[in-house]
């Protein structure tokens, strides 16, 4: 029997000394930097009737609107897509080599289509032209030719102008990407003020992201109604320590309220073992006698952030939230505001 003898594993290649000084390096970055700079500083000079023309396009839009390109163009896209729906625009990224093999399904009559190729002939992006004015969906191309296939064929143009790649050989799509980001995030953000997408709108898009959680108001996520715990003044503190108790939750904190009902007090699990410590402390004494007059407290539709400030500059564990009227009708515990991170 012959045996096959396997080819040796390649060596791993030598390392390439390098070239020049870090100085060198430096000036190599600064010229990249520079050169896309100047790229997104260009295309203030290419805004007009394309981007108003665009930006009516997608606010009239009824369905969704599809993002579309290859290679780097594609994954700028998809950014592109990302910043429409977090935006308040429905929107999907369309890979343009798929979309031949059946994705263009995807696409309908009431979708607006933006398409992305720097030179405007990629051979992926250019079939889709057909099928796309076949559907009836507006196509909207942005590159760089303003004769190209793409841009010819398009029903808006969004022009990047005449960019000069960054790399030395001015072939690998760096400045031109950026200019394509840059546009991508202009159309988004001008369609985005123009529907007056407000900060509740954002938090929804966003609940489970940093940014969402700044702009969720306290009313979102504090404790109500059967998990606000509420005293009225003149009872006891061992009527506090009940109450405090028996909510639901036991969130270690009590607002006091007048015959009115509004706040005149707080109270504490802290203030408690704080009177522990004393020997001359009755249960049977009046909360009033050791609550705490005027306490931080916060509004309803401030945001959390506000309040998640105002526990850590005080170190506080609790917060009363007050309506307008005075009432506490609400409470912030600072087990609250760690969930929702």
């Amino acid at each position: 029997m012959t045996v096959t003898s396997l080819s040796p594993v390649a060596a791993a290649p030598a390392l390439v000394e390098p070239v020049g000084t870090d100085e060198q390096l430096l000036d190599d970055a600064r010229s990249v930097i520079a050169a896309e700079g100047q790229a997104v500083l260009n295309l203030a000079n290419h805004l007009g009737d394309g981007l108003c023309q665009a930006a009516h396009l997608v606010l009239g839009c009824r369905g969704r609107v599809v993002v579309t390109g290859m290679g780097k163009s594609g994954i700028v896209a998809q950014k592109i897509s990302a910043t429409l729906a977090s935006t308040g625009t429905p929107s999907l990224f369309l890979h343009a080599a798929e979309a031949v093999h059946g994705d263009l399904g995807r696409i309908t009559p009431e979708d607006v289509v933006i398409a992305l190729s720097n030179s405007g002939n990629s051979e992926e992006v250019v079939r889709l032209i057909k099928p796309i004015k076949t559907l009836g969906a507006p196509l909207i191309a942005m590159t760089r030719d303003r004769t190209s296939l793409l841009a010819r064929h398009a029903d808006v143009l969004l022009h990047i102008g005449d960019v000069t790649e960054a790399c030395p050989m001015g072939i690998v799509p760096t400045a031109s990407t950026t200019a394509m980001m840059v546009l991508g995030d202009a159309l988004a953000v001008s369609v985005f003020n123009r529907r007056g997408f407000s900060r509740e709108d954002y938090a929804r898009f966003h609940p489970g992201g940093q940014l969402g959680r700044q702009l969720m108001k306290v009313r979102e996520v504090m404790r109500s109604g059967g998990e606000n715990p509420l005293i009225t003044a003149g009872a006891s503190i061992r009527q506090a320590i009940s109450v405090m108790s028996e909510t639901p939750g036991r969130p270690g904190a009590v607002s006091v309220t007048d015959k009115r009902g509004k706040l005149v007090g707080f109270f504490t699990d802290g203030d408690l073992r704080r009177l522990v410590l004393h020997q001359d402390f009755s249960a049977d004494a009046p909360i009033e006698s050791v609550m705490h007059r005027g306490p931080k407290q916060v509004h309803p539709e401030q945001l959390v952030a506000e309040a998640t400030r105002i526990l850590r500059e005080h170190k506080i564990d609790q917060v009363p939230v007050v309506d307008d009227a005075g009432a506490p009708v609400g409470l912030i515990d600072v087990q609250d505001l760690l969930s929702t991170r």
